[in-house]
């Protein structure tokens, strides 16, 4: 019996300690918990530093020169693209007036060549049957001539009336115009009456570059029926720009306004023209018109199908927000300026520039105001903040 109760009374002590120790175990954790929250707001209180990517900051600000942005009255100005063209007043399609076959060809496309120049060879059965013709008709009056002499000598002796007399002259001045008609003939296809042969002498109608090439060796040529032409030579001492100014900017566009053309081309040129003519019709799809500058091409530098941009100042002047030149930096297809915000601070902004002023100055449309503070040579400041980040 006393084992018993001695034995029960030890279970029960366990139970308890059973109980006890989880619930200890517990507390613990629980005191451990609110003592790191109670820790991690003060770890925690500093917000993370964000850096705007668009502000530099430099220990020597004072060697970057800064300038005004100030405002000055300029003329407007519209800017276009176009493509170099050749004059049509100085284009001139050749064809040829005989068919045939094309048996030689002298030039090709791009070639110069001179008033005169032979520029192909064709076979034509057209030449043939011209000369032919040509003489026949110097038989027929070389007969008729001899037949006037009779009829004048047998007039003289009176074996003759009045009107057969009258009757071989009428035949023999017949006989002369189609002798010259059918030598006529002869020379329009381009040959020499003098010398009869089947082929045909192309020639250059005028000087100039061979802009165009529509025939190869051995093609069939149709006589009266050449289309396309077969060459097209272009006298290129004079050029056109042919640009599409939409139609929100026609009204900055006159005749006789002054164009600066820049080209693709030639990055470092800049060609000077006036307007010489405004299309009186709209493209309906893009909603433009046809502007034509003309330029002079002395030295050939200028090449049909060129791209250009041309930029055209209206004698309507405005107010235009200035800076120097200097301090636009062309990146990524954009226009950047560096904008002093404080003793070493500086914001990159994007900018939309316009043409130059004539002191070199550069014309801003949009991205910077009167009176901002700009970094005279961005490119240097540009080198100089990148140079500092590697470091």
């Amino acid at each position: 019996m006393r084992n018993f109760l001695f034995q029960s009374r030890a279970d029960a002590r366990r139970n308890r300690l059973s109980n006890v120790v989880p619930r200890a175990l517990l507390l613990a954790f629980l005191c451990l918990g609110i003592a790191c929250s109670r820790e991690t707001p003060a770890s925690a209180s500093k917000p993370p530093v964000t850096l705007d990517p668009d502000v530099f900051e430099t220990d020597q600000p004072e060697f970057f020169k800064t300038a005004k942005a100030e405002t000055r009255s300029l003329p407007t100005q519209v800017t276009a693209n176009g493509t170099i063209s050749p004059d049509v007043s100085r284009t001139i399609h050749v064809t040829s007036l005989g068919g045939g076959r094309v048996v030689e060809i002298k030039v090709k496309l791009g070639d110069n060549v001179k008033k005169g120049q032979t520029l192909l060879v064709i076979s034509s059965p057209d030449l043939s049957t011209a000369f032919s013709d040509y003489e026949k008709a110097q038989a027929d009056e070389e007969l008729s001539r001899k037949a006037l002499g009779r009829a004048q000598m047998l007039f003289d002796r009176g074996a003759i009336a009045t009107k057969d007399l009258e009757t071989a002259q009428d035949t023999e001045d017949k006989a002369k115009v189609d002798v010259e008609t059918a030598k006529r003939h002869v020379q329009i296809l381009g040959a020499d009456p003098a010398h009869p042969s089947p082929l045909i002498d192309l020639k250059a109608p005028v000087s100039g570059t061979i802009v165009e090439q529509n025939v190869a060796g051995s093609e069939g040529v149709k006589s009266l029926d050449n289309s396309p032409n077969l060459f097209t030579i272009a006298d290129l001492d004079q050029v056109w720009v042919v640009c599409d100014v939409f139609e929100n900017d026609l009204g900055e566009v006159h005749l006789g306004d002054s164009a600066e053309i820049r080209l693709n081309a030639f990055a470092d040129r800049m060609f000077k023209g006036k307007v010489a003519d405004i299309s009186r019709v709209l493209d309906p799809n893009t909603r433009s018109a046809k502007v034509r500058i003309v330029l002079g091409n002395a030295d050939g530098s200028l090449r049909p199908g060129m791209y250009a941009e041309a930029n055209f100042r209206s004698r309507k002047v405005t107010q235009r927000v200035i800076v120097p030149a200097t301090a636009i930096m062309r990146l990524h297809d954009k226009d950047w300026v560096f904008r002093k915000e404080g003793d070493k601070r500086f914001r990159k902004i994007v900018v939309q520039a316009d043409g130059l002023a004539p002191d070199g100055m550069q014309e801003i449309r949009e991205g910077v105001k009167p009176g901002d503070q700009l970094v005279t040579n961005a490119l240097e400041f540009s080198s100089e903040v990148a140079e500092k980040k590697a470091d």
